[in-house]
Formats: structure tokens, sequence, C-alpha cells
């Protein structure tokens, strides 16, 4: 075999080298082939002198191999890292922006744990608003059209390439990440508040129908009762019959008054439980207490619920109420268990039922179920779950139209 061709076998392990552990490496490498092969292979033999000038073509190949191979293969594991980068970087991008969208504080300090985690630090904070460095972190403000929608904390001994890393690539994205989550955040508030508004735009003008209709109504029976009684041409039995007129009209306006206060201070926020451990029997037999038709089982040995009793016996006392103006004389089931962690109480009648699209709408205030036979101010329901979601309950309803309607209260042990 001729020596050139021997030193191909050289030639592949100065490659592999070159490829593998670089340029130095590989020149080393070569240097030390070019020698053996001078040695075994290049005559004479056993020296380091070269009879034939064409050998040192295959000497310079070596040399030549070593930095070519070693040159593109440093390019090639450049690019790969830098790709590897811009993987780690997208990956980045994605959970941040499912992080810093969230807005809570939290999702906020995740983000800066990931942020930490990828440029091999745990002491990176993320904050929305102006933050000042400090002698342990140096603050890298997010600035977007002119305003700062954020902070991020960094290490002060955090390297030069990691702060250009930071400041080039992480925190453009986050800049634009943390001024959407800002916007969203005003949106929202304005949603809320566009919300509020219209909410009380629809309690004032019901509020308005409720003065206008049923507070008129009793104030003008006891009004033409109270001129009545005064007239001499009216007989005893007459005058009896408006004394409970007017007794019953004062009573039911004074019901409206106190559903508007109630209704008010629920609205406001302002109607703070007093709790105490109270019984649910004695709760329920306060709140059924003058009401007819009742068939009342509750299970025995129930335990006791922290909850304002008076609050609680008004939301029942609106339930059961509404629920014996509903059966036609059928009784009204009340029955109370224990489920878990909560107590249940469950109010059904035997009335028409509820379509199953006004199940929620039924607890708005003033809002009644179209085509009922009962009208009421529509306050009632709507004070029953203020009361008991206030006591930390909940209220829903369930029914099937035909079937009657079962309204359940469920309320923390």
């Amino acid at each position: 075999m001729p020596s050139v061709s021997t030193g191909v076998l050289y030639l592949i392990g100065v490659l592999i080298v070159s490829t593998r552990w670089g340029l130095w490496l590989g020149l080393i490498t070569s240097v030390a082939s070019a020698a053996a092969f001078n040695w075994f292979h290049i005559p004479p033999t056993g020296r380091f002198t070269v009879a034939d000038a064409q050998n040192w073509v295959a000497l310079a190949v070596y040399f030549a191999a070593a930095v070519v191979t070693s040159t593109l293969a440093g390019q090639a594991r450049e690019r790969a890292l830098e790709a590897d980068e811009r993987r780690s970087e997208a990956d980045l991008a994605a959970d941040l922006a499912r992080l810093v969208l969230g807005g809570t504080e939290s999702e906020l300090a995740e983000a800066g744990r990931r942020i930490g985690t990828a440029i091999g630090t745990d002491d990176v904070q993320l904050a929305m608003d102006w933050v000042d460095g400090d002698e342990r972190r140096i603050a890298l403000p997010l600035v977007e059209e002119g305003e700062r929608v954020g902070t991020l904390l960094v290490p002060r001994e955090i390297s030069d390439r990691r702060r250009e890393q930071l400041e080039s690539r992480v925190a453009p994205a986050l800049t634009a990440l943390m001024a959407a989550a800002r916007r969203r955040a005003l949106l929202e508030e304005q949603l809320v508040e566009t919300r509020a508004l219209r909410r009380s735009d629809v309690l004032k003008t019901a509020l308005l129908r409720a003065v206008s209709h049923d507070l008129r109504s009793p104030i003008t029976a006891i009004r033409t009762a109270g001129a009545g009684i005064g007239s001499q041409t009216v007989s005893q039995e007459d005058r009896e019959e408006m004394a409970s007129v007017i007794a019953t009209e004062t009573e039911r306006l004074a019901r409206l008054v106190d559903d508007l206060l109630d209704l008010s201070r629920l609205e406001a926020g302002t109607a703070d439980p007093r709790r105490q451990w109270s019984s649910i029997e004695e709760v329920v037999d306060a709140a059924g207490h003058g009401l007819s038709g009742l068939d009342v089982q509750l299970d025995p040995d129930l335990p006791l619920v922290q909850v304002d009793s008076a609050q609680l016996e008004r939301a029942i006392g609106n339930l059961l109420q509404n629920a014996v103006r509903y059966s036609d004389g059928q009784p009204v089931s009340v029955r109370a268990q224990v489920s878990g962690k909560r107590l249940l109480l469950r109010i059904s009648d035997h009335g028409p039922g509820i379509p199953k699209d006004e199940l929620e709408r039924i607890f708005e205030p003033f809002y009644q179920v179209n085509g009922g036979s009962h009208r009421g101010s529509g306050l009632g329901l709507a004070i029953a779950r203020g009361f008991v979601e206030a006591n930390g309950g909940r209220l829903r309803a369930q029914s099937l139209p035909g079937q009657g309607s079962t309204f359940v209260i469920e309320l923390p042990i």
C-alpha cells in the first residue's frame, strides 16, 4: 500500500479529534499524526526526514484538515448551542405568557423562578410596579412607550453574558406581556365597573317600580280604610274590616321596607353577620312560626352551625313563605341532613316548578317568573341567597316544570 494511502487512517483520527474536541487538540493530534506518519511510513522510515518532497503535501493536509474541520465543527456547535438557547427562550416565553397574563402574585413569583432557572439563579423577582434595586439585586426596568410597566430584579453577581441575554432577548418579550397584563387588568376593571353601573341602573329602575306600585298600593289601602273608619255612616262590622285592612297593609308595607333595607345592605356589602353557634332546629322552628302546611323532618343529632341566626332565620323564612305561596295548599317538605363537611337543608314545594333557564334568574332582585299567578316584590329569594352567602353558605334551586321546586341551603359545619 502506498504510504500516502496509509496516511488516510491518520487523517480520520485528526478529523474525529478536531470535530469532537476543537481546534487546539486537533492541531496537537495533527502534529502527532504527522510525526507518526513520517516516522513509520515515509521513507526513510525510523527518522524524522522526508526524502520525497510530495510527502510534504500529505503532512500539510493534516494541518489543513485539523484547522478546517475544527472550525466548521465549532461553528456547528455554536449554531446548535444558539438553537438550544432559542428553543429554551421560546419555551420560557410560552410559560411567561401563561403566568404573567394571570397577573396574580403567586403567578408572578413563579414567573420569576422560571426566569431564574433559565439563567442559573434562584434570586429573580418580577414585579408589576416600580421597584428600586438594592445591594443584592439590580433593577431592570420594563418600559413600553415611555411607561414603566414592570421591574425585573436579578442578582448583582450575574454574568455580563446572562445580563445581555436578559436585556436583549427576555426583557422585550416580558415587557410586551406585562403591558398586555396591565391592559387586561384595566379592561377587567372597566368591565366590572360597567356591570356595576348597569346593575345599579336596573336596581334603580326596579326600585322606582316598587315605590310606584308595591309601596303605593298598601299606602292607598291604608289611606282609604283610615278615611272610612272616621265616617259616621260606616257600621261597626265595616270598621272592624277596615281596621284589619290597615293592620294587614301596614305589615305588608313594613315587610317591603325591611326587604328594601336588607337588599341595600347586601348590595353595599355591609350586612356583616354576627356569627355564633346555632341549632338549625331552632332556626327552622323560628322561621316557620305562624306558617301552616309545613312537614318538618330533620335528622337527629344535627351539629351546630356557626352563623348569624337572625340572618339565617330571615333567609329560611323567605324560602318557606315562597314555598307555601306556590304549593296550593299542599304540604311543604323541610328536610336537613349532614353530607360530608356540609349541612344540607332542603325546602320542597309541590308548585308548578321553575323553567331550567330561570333557576338562577329567580335570585335576581325584583325578578319574577313569567306567568306566575302570585305577585310579590321579587326580593325574597335575592335576600335569602344574600344572607346565606354572607354566612359562608350556598343557596341553589332545583326544579322540574310541573313537579315542584326544591331550594337547597348548604352550610359549612
